[in-house]
């Protein structure tokens, strides 16, 4: 088994100008692949092994990320099937001077394990041990449940 928090990852993006589209604002084709990179992330911690993308869930932009200000991008795995892993993707505009986040993105991605074969293997269970971890679990099965149609 595996748990929950061993999967948290964080990860930060400093939004240059390179990353902007016309309005100096992060792209939010960066903002996804970026949320793909640290979704990933978690799932191969909890897998143990590779993953590949499998879906990305209705993804909701809720406010730019202007240049100059840090892109915050956190993931858990909160779910499992036999060889599928569900991931919460959340994004932050961060001030990184003052520490105040304000949600931007957020969205749900589904990562299927896979060996060196590419064929899908078997994920373990998840663990829910903690506190927190339990926090997080519900935040985010009632986060799917208002993404799901």
């Amino acid at each position: 088994m595996a748990a929950l928090m061993d999967t948290h990852i964080e990860n930060r993006e400093i939004v240059q100008p390179h990353h902007a589209n016309t309005h100096g604002t992060v792209h939010g084709g960066n903002v996804t692949k970026w949320m793909d990179e640290v979704g990933a992330m978690a799932a191969m911690r909890f897998a143990g092994s590779n993953v590949v993308t499998a879906r990305m869930e209705q993804v909701n932009f809720r406010r730019p990320i202007p240049v100059g200000d840090t892109a915050l991008i956190e993931s858990y795995v909160y779910d499992a099937g036999e060889t599928s892993i569900r991931v919460r993707c959340r994004v932050y505009r961060e001030h990184i001077e003052t520490d105040e986040t304000e949600l931007t993105t957020e969205s749900h991605l589904v990562y299927v394990a896979v060996d060196e074969d590419a064929d899908s293997v078997p994920v373990p269970e998840l663990e829910t041990e903690s506190e927190r971890g339990r926090e997080l679990l519900a935040a985010a099965r009632a986060s799917d449940e208002t993404h799901s149609d």
